[in-house]
């Protein structure tokens, strides 16, 4: 027989412990906030839209984009022809992983336009060793990868804006070592004179 004290003092855990599992499957007002689900209609606002367009003549925070270069890769409407950010080694090492995720899939690893997915059905992108690409602005790669061409869709919402810029510092690279000007070839183990950077000088800095 369990004494009376003990008796009691197991009936209160007991009565704790289902009041516990009870508990447990409570959901809070914090927990299920009233909102509106995208594009969900509402009663509140004349127009009856839950989406609120932007306040006009205001900037979110992080969204002035005063640097037209470095955020366009255009200049009056014009493609630049030089980086508006800083090029590293570990920038240009950035921009080969970047472009080995993203862009390798339909253009190849060497740029070539043999990508996997070609190999699968998919349109050939052109070779970066094609004149057209070796002559083009540097700009001409960061719009591209910007707003889509021909069947490429738009990377905006999948690569950061700088790391568009690494992307194309890296293309440059691979352009430049299949078709190296004689005159950068210099004695083993020296850099050529000059430092040249590929696909023009790298001007400005990061903002």
């Amino acid at each position: 027989m369990f004494r009376p004290d003990l008796r009691g003092l197991i009936l209160r855990g007991l009565i704790l412990f289902a009041a516990a599992l009870c508990a447990t499957a409570c959901r809070q007002d914090m927990h299920v906030q009233p909102r509106y689900n995208p594009l969900a209609s509402t009663s509140f606002f004349d127009d009856a839209r839950s989406a609120r367009p932007a306040i006009e003549d205001t900037v979110a925070r992080g969204q002035l984009r005063l640097d037209l270069a470095r955020y366009t890769g255009k200049v009056n409407g014009k493609d630049i022809d030089y980086f508006p950010i800083q090029i590293t080694p570990a920038d240009l090492a950035r921009g080969q992983e970047r472009f080995n995720i993203f862009c390798s899939p339909c253009h190849g690893r060497l740029g070539d336009g043999h990508g996997m997915i070609v190999s699968r059905g998919l349109r050939q992108p052109p070779s970066f060793q094609d004149a057209r690409l070796l002559t083009a602005a540097t700009g001409h790669f960061f719009d591209v990868m910007t707003n889509g061409y021909g069947a490429m869709y738009s990377y905006a919402s999948r690569v950061p804006v700088d790391d568009r810029w690494r992307i194309t510092a890296y293309i440059r690279a691979l352009e430049l070592s299949q078709n190296a000007p004689p005159e950068l070839a210099g004695p083993a183990g020296n850099e050529p004179a000059g430092g040249a950077q590929p696909g023009g000088s790298a001007q400005g800095g990061h903002q």
